[in-house]
């Protein structure tokens, strides 16, 4: 584990402990709704249903694979005269793959940017200049859900999704065991926040998930999530919550000052 650590720590140090600098760039939105039912993340048509609609597609270097799915984003565009000063949240569930804007909203979170009243003139502008940070996601007392994908095969085949994965943290690595067994199958990223194995425990199963948050890792253990009837389709409570913050530390960001 410790090894594991460090290579995470190596790995993605640079980037997580600016995690709640200001960043400067510009977002642009969404023609068509049609794009959330069929994001990079593989959320699905549950997508629409988060954070009341106030989605973003995000460039690789957040996305970074999928390990970004999910995370929630502050985000208020630099028009003094049409932007409101708190902008809007958004959680990111797809790829940008036009590096000409960092993200792309949907078009109620591109509109939440503008002050009362000017919602249309932020849609006419198209691209706005923006600021933005990651922030904790907060889902209350909601635990983190396992979804089992539609494409999951009892007993050949094994595909879940994460939903409500709370805090400021990311999923570097997922495992699945029967319950009661210490017998630990790794699962492998398929896509964004989806994973799987084609080596399926038999009976209840349970999870282990590598967190991290800022520089620092842990597994956190699920002990019973799937029961044995487990169906596809179906989303199974995890009975944990994540709630983890990165420590801030903005130094070496050279962005600017922390958004107070």
């Amino acid at each position: 584990m410790a090894t594991i650590l460090c290579f995470l720590f190596f790995l993605f140090s640079s980037a997580i402990a600016c995690k709640q600098c200001v960043y400067q760039s510009k977002a642009t939105s969404f023609s068509s709704s049609a794009s959330l039912s069929s994001g990079a993340c593989g959320y699905g048509s549950l997508a629409p249903g988060f954070n009341g609609g106030h989605l973003a597609a995000g460039v690789a270097s957040l996305f970074r694979d999928g390990v970004g799915c999910g995370g929630c984003f502050q985000i208020r565009c630099k028009n003094q005269t049409l932007c409101s000063s708190g902008g809007t949240k958004v959680i990111l569930t797809d790829l940008n793959k036009d590096n000409q804007t960092s993200f792309v909203l949907t078009g109620s979170a591109f509109a939440a940017l503008a002050k009362g009243g000017l919602a249309d003139d932020i849609v006419k502008l198209g691209i706005v200049d923006v600021e933005y940070k990651r922030i904790p996601c907060d889902y209350g007392n909601q635990n983190l859900s396992v979804r089992v994908e539609e494409t999951s095969q009892k007993p050949q085949y094994l595909a879940i999704d994460l939903l409500f994965q709370g805090g400021q943290t990311d999923i570097f690595q997922v495992k699945v065991a029967q319950v009661g067994t210490s017998d630990w199958t790794p699962l492998s990223r398929n896509k964004g926040a989806v994973w799987d194995t084609s080596r399926v425990p038999a009976g209840a199963l349970q999870f282990q998930f590598l967190v991290v948050e800022g520089f620092y890792g842990k597994w956190v253990l699920a002990p019973t999530v799937l029961p044995a009837d487990w169906k596809a389709g179906v989303i199974y409570d995890a009975g944990v919550q994540i709630t983890d913050v990165a420590e801030q530390n903005c130094s070496d960001c050279g962005e600017g000052e922390v958004w107070q």
